[in-house]
């Protein structure tokens, strides 16, 4: 079984820098104008703009996961008339391509910007774990959007991540849900496991294996394989001998499509259901990758109907439609929008303007006011923060694919809502 791949030293080394230059900012205030903050002040002249930054993956297999998300803070945006405190808002975007380096890359890039107030992003976790530290020891906040690894919001997560938080829930809940809906719902009484060695689904299918054996439970094969590998056989194979009533697969779309084809050759695994991690497969490009190995594929994943998400979600989905051309093409658009939404609001409510009609928000200020956010009614649910970061709720649902075709994709249909039924 293959470990999820070591952090570089260039990481470790951007980790450590961080939390020692945040840690001792706080005994270095900066005054800027009328503002006082302990990291320091971002002065915005009078008709400049107020710099919003994003980083989500926008290239390769996955990339409707991060522009799914990217158009959701956009709507949001636009719902002010791309205007906040006064001034028009320039949105500053950056591709992180959905790991360490890409993350390590754009965040940096971000970080340069002296004017940036606040990420909104990323899609995931492996991006936000060097990525958040790098943005605070600027002084930015980050609002992860869809990373979900229970460590980024841990009580012992260290300083160097007291700038991140997300209106995306946590994997302790998908993965009690997970595994309470295969034991409690479908019966099954064995199971294997894989990943890809990422920390998000590596952390996730651990945590699904925990919860399922303490229920009872076997697991009977945990494996791991690389996000490039295309030959899935060999471990298809020695999956199969060891007899599971079903595996859970935590792979991203590329490999995901592999792995789904390939196992529907494997002698012994003819009636084994492949589950599958719907926050990396509830998309359209998973359907171009597997084609007609997708049609039936179960996947756990928040519930996002009509029901669940309230009355202003056909009204924001319309704005999507009208705004892209399209309908939603993966799922955490409505945690992207309430990212946005609780960024200009915290940006209001910070930002002090002078005679002259400059703006200054104070960084400090700005991060208090984002963690201080309760009672927000979002369309993904109610944001409500803890002093770790943690905003959203979780809302279980199960999604299967019920045709092949990329163009039949659209959340609630295809892939449909199984469960709970009404």
């Amino acid at each position: 079984m293959l470990k999820a791949r070591p952090m570089s030293s260039v990481l470790v080394a951007a980790f450590v820098a961080a939390s020692t230059v945040v840690a001792s900012s706080s005994a270095l205030a900066v005054k800027v104008g009328p503002v006082e903050d302990p990291i320091g002040v971002v002065k915005v002249p009078k008709g400049s703009p107020i710099t919003i930054g994003g980083m989500w993956v926008l290239s390769g297999p996955d990339v409707a996961l991060g522009l799914d998300q990217r158009r959701g803070a956009e709507i949001a945006l636009k719902d002010v008339n791309n205007k906040v405190a006064g001034h028009s808002i320039k949105f500053v975007v950056e591709d992180d391509q959905c790991n360490a380096e890409g993350g390590q890359t754009a965040a940096t890039k971000l970080a340069a910007n002296e004017q940036l107030v606040v990420v909104l992003g990323p899609a995931c976790s492996s991006v936000a774990t060097p990525g958040a530290p790098i943005l605070w020891k600027a002084g930015v906040t980050t609002i992860c959007t869809s990373c979900t690894s229970p460590r980024l919001t841990a009580s012992d997560r260290g300083p160097q991540y007291d700038g991140f938080m997300r209106t995306v829930y946590s994997d302790i809940w998908q993965a009690k849900y997970d595994a309470e809906w295969i034991y409690n719902v479908l019966g099954y009484r064995k199971i294997a496991t894989i990943h890809d060695g990422s920390p998000p689904l590596s952390q996730l299918t651990t945590l699904v294996a925990k919860r399922f054996k303490e229920l009872g439970g076997e697991v009977v094969a945990a494996e791991a394989i690389s996000p490039t590998d295309v030959e899935m056989r060999p471990v298809l194979t020695k999956m199969a001998a060891a007899k599971p009533d079903a595996i859970y697969q935590g792979l991203f779309v590329a490999a995901a499509a592999h792995f789904v084809r390939q196992s529907k050759e494997i002698a012994g695994l003819e009636k084994v259901e492949v589950i599958g991690a719907g926050g990396t497969l509830f998309t359209k490009d998973f359907l171009v990758a597997a084609g007609k190995a997708a049609v039936g594929l179960r996947m756990p994943y928040p519930d996002v109907s009509t029901e669940a998400l309230g009355k202003k979600y056909p009204d924001f989905v319309k704005k999507y439609k009208d705004m892209f051309g399209e309908a939603p093409i993966q799922g955490y658009h409505a945690h992207a929008y309430d990212a946005g939404v609780v960024a200009l609001q915290a940006i209001e409510k910070v930002a002090v303007k002078d005679a002259d009609g400059n703006t200054y928000i104070g960084r400090k200020a700005l991060r208090d006011a984002l963690f201080g956010t309760k009672g927000y009614d979002g369309i993904s649910g109610p944001i409500a923060c803890d002093p770790h970061g943690d905003c959203a709720k979780f809302k279980f649902a199960v999604y299967q694919f019920t045709d092949a075709n990329p163009d039949s994709f659209s959340p609630g249909a295809n892939p449909k809502k199984v469960y709970p039924t009404q």
